[in-house]
Order: C-alpha cells, then sequence, then structure tokens
C-alpha cells in the first residue's frame, strides 16, 4: 500500500482517524460536536490510546480542535483547515511542475501509472486505491524537483486526510477525479513547463472551489 503517513490507514489507529473523517465529511458529526474517547474506544472496541492518536491527527491536520478539560471538539469542517490547504497545496505544487518538468524531461511513466490505477480504481470505486494513487502521484512531481525544503513542506501538509475528506464528500464523481490528472501528465510529457504549471495550480483551484459552493 502506497501511504506517507506514520500512521497507515490500515493500523488500528489509522482506521480509527479514516472513520472518523469519513463521519466528519458527510455530516454526521457536526460542527462544534463532542468527540469522546471512552465513548469512541467503546464503540471501536480499543483503548482510549487509538481513539487519542487518530484525534491527534485530525487536530494537527485542522479537522478538529483540543480543549484542555473538555476534550476533542470538530470543527467548521468546510470553511477553514481545507480551503486554506488546496491554496497552499496549489502554490506548492505549481512551483515543483515548473522544476519537474524540466528532471523529468519527459519520462512520465510512473506518473501514467498512478493515473491509470486511479482510473482502475475509481471503476470498483475503491476509495483507499483512490487516495493511494493520488498521493503518489503528486508526491512523485515534488519529489522529482528535486527541492528537498519544498518536498518536506508539501508532506507536511497531512494530505492522506485532506485527500480522504475530500473523496467522502457527497457527490464526488471518482472517475472525474482520476481524469483531471491526465492533462498535468501530458503537459509534463510534452515540456511545456507553463501549462505543467498551470494546470497543477489549476487542479487544486478546482477543488477549493468545491468548497465555496
Amino acid at each position: 500500500m502506497l501511504t506517507h503517513s506514520k500512521d497507515p490507514a490500515h493500523s488500528l489507529s489509522g482506521r480509527v482517524r479514516k472513520t472518523l473523517i469519513e463521519r466528519i465529511a458527510t455530516g454526521h458529526y457536526k460542527s462544534g460536536e463532542r468527540l469522546i474517547e471512552m465513548k469512541l474506544a467503546e464503540e471501536f472496541g480499543t483503548s482510549q490510546l487509538p481513539i487519542r492518536e487518530a484525534l491527534r491527527d485530525l487536530e494537527m491536520a485542522g479537522l478538529v480542535t483540543s480543549k484542555p478539560r473538555r476534550g476533542s471538539f470538530v470543527k467548521p469542517f468546510a470553511s477553514g483547515a481545507q480551503r486554506e490547504i488546496y491554496l497552499v497545496r496549489g502554490a506548492l505544487e505549481e512551483a515543483a511542475a515548473r522544476l519537474a518538468t524540466m528532471m523529468l524531461a519527459a519520462d512520465v511513466t510512473a506518473l501514467q501509472n498512478e493515473v491509470d490505477g486511479m482510473r482502475e480504481a475509481a471503476q470498483s470505486h475503491n476509495i483507499e486505491r483512490m487516495i493511494d494513487h493520488s498521493i503518489q502521484f503528486h508526491r512523485t512531481i515534488v519529489a522529482a524537483a528535486g527541492n528537498e525544503l519544498l518536498l518536506k513542506l508539501w508532506d507536511s501538509l497531512h494530505l492522506e486526510i485532506h485527500t480522504r475528506v475530500t473523496l467522502s464528500e457527497p457527490g464526488i464523481d471518482f472517475m472525474a477525479a482520476a481524469i483531471s490528472h491526465q492533462p498535468i501528465v501530458d503537459a509534463i510529457k510534452a515540456g511545456d513547463v507553463e501549462l505543467a504549471c498551470r494546470l497543477s495550480r489549476e487542479h487544486q483551484a478546482y477543488f477549493e472551489h468545491r468548497l465555496n459552493v
């Protein structure tokens, strides 16, 4: 499984985190709702440690807030963290595309494999594989830029969490999301730096725009 988080989705706290993200994204948990560790531990049949780890990850990603002696609460979902993430991510990936287009020298085999993987995952509506291939696609471009600081900044955005939030939203078209990556591959293959930059920025802007409608 392709993942770059310290706590993969198939670990215990990762499975808890995945479920909590889906509940936040679909509105099962309302803004301001308290997430009680003990009750969640009972529900998931585990100790409170994996629950605490999952909630800490969600707090770092801006989806919940922790209040001393009161617990964890769901933050306003669409208006804050997600929009900021897409704005920052768009800038980082535009910069990465500028460097990566030259560094890859039209060798887009790895990128095309990820797009093909996304298409296959979309056909079977497999959200786990969609997340894996999407994250790996974008990380391949950022890594190809050859800028260590850029990669560290990108990795710090907790994109596995935010990608899962996006793909858990009602009405998301998996196939459209998969296909939307292909023009970026084509631009990099053609060596068109400016087009690759624009498409990378617009790709993130599209998902940012979804939060406003």
